[in-house]
């Protein structure tokens, strides 16, 4: 199973307009998913399709990337595992080991 990274794309398309997207280039995809803001639901702009033919995939991307969908150009391009990136406290590394008061109780633990 091949994982396309889909960028650049409209904010209304849905998962049936990339599908139909694709198969207009002659590309049959086995899944679609764009992400969205887990707050508002929003579009963020770009999604993810998976092919189960490597040389399928190959295809989408040289037939797909640049072309437009809905006015935007999309890029098309071999999706890369998602970078690890370290939990950060903020700025002051977890709040700087203060004692915090729990209701007014003059017990520090």
């Amino acid at each position: 199973m091949t994982k396309l990274f889909v960028g650049n794309l409209p904010y209304k398309a849905t998962e049936a307009d990339l599908q139909a997207f694709f198969e207009e280039a002659g590309v049959h995809v086995d899944s679609v998913n764009i992400l969205r803001d887990r707050f508002s639901g929003e579009a963020r702009g770009f999604g993810f399709v998976e092919i189960n033919d490597a040389a399928a995939a190959a295809q989408a991307v040289q037939s797909c990337n640049g072309r437009p969908l809905m006015g935007r150009e999309l890029v098309v391009n071999e999706a890369r595992p998602p970078e690890r990136r370290e939990r950060s406290a903020g700025p002051s590394g977890g709040g700087g080991g203060r004692q915090r008061d729990f209701g007014g109780s003059k017990n520090r633990w």
